[in-house]
């Protein structure tokens, strides 16, 4: 190989690790996005199952940052070993990243079913700040800026409605735009519109879509890195062994 060639091989294989580990920064953000969006809204899930995803994410952000570093010191160094112990961080990587993709897709399909919880921690709603259901509710229709499951009219059907004689909602539904609202239903457009399970079902569907998409385009990378170093193994000189004399 002409010492053209390999240094533009070694350039590729540098800028090329220096992005692998920027993705790992951003798989990694990702991973904890989600596990801070469960920590959050834990009493709206039925399971944990939800932060696997979350999990292998950040496992393969630790090697996806570690890969790219060891890739770029390596591109100074023509040494076999080190260059097959880089493949075989790619290779981990790309296990790691199979599996987070898969489920992650595989929650994003039964959000549903994974926030179906979401309606009866409403229904047990007193309005009590030392009530941790109360306080759930109330932090996530603010966060959020939601009202009820579905819209406000879900606030209807619940015991704490009736309790406060029919006529409020809880102040956590009033938009802020509204200072004045005080949950009365018959001021429906001072309340949030949407529900809190549409909003909650797209602040997930955004990361494990996040995590999908960040997947894919570190396969990407890791398909040219494993051309990059396959070529710069390939054409590894040759060292020369003699015989030592005996006298």
């Amino acid at each position: 190989m002409s010492d053209r060639r390999r240094n533009a091989l070694k350039t590729a294989l540098q800028l090329t690790c220096q992005l692998l580990w920027v993705l790992g920064l951003v798989v990694g953000l990702s991973g904890v996005y989600l596990l801070i969006k469960y920590k959050q809204n834990s009493l709206f899930f039925s399971h944990t199952y939800i932060t696997l995803p979350a999990g292998l994410a950040l496992c393969s952000a630790v090697f996806l940052v570690t890969s790219g570093c060891f890739g770029t010191w390596l591109n100074l160094r023509d040494s076999t070993f080190k260059q097959g112990l880089f493949v075989y961080l790619l290779v981990l990587v790309f296990c790691l990243e199979s599996t987070a993709t898969a489920l992650a897709y595989f929650h994003s399909t039964k959000l549903d079913l994974d926030i179906a919880p979401l309606r009866g921690v409403f229904q047990k709603y007193t309005g009590s700040s030392q009530d941790p259901n109360s306080r759930a509710v109330d932090i996530t229709q603010e966060k959020l800026q939601c009202c009820g499951v579905h819209d406000y009219r879900d606030w209807l059907e619940t015991s704490w409605f009736n309790q406060t004689g029919g006529l409020l909602v809880p102040r956590s539904c009033c938009n802020s735009t509204f200072p004045s609202c005080n949950g009365t239903v018959d001021q429906p457009w001072q309340l949030y519109e949407k529900g809190c399970h549409v909003k909650l079902e797209m602040a997930l569907q955004f990361v494990l879509s996040f995590i999908i998409w960040g997947s894919l385009l570190v396969f990407v990378v890791e398909v040219v890195l494993f051309l990059t170093v396959a070529q710069l193994m390939k054409d590894q000189p040759y060292i020369e062994y003699q015989v030592l004399g005996i006298n």
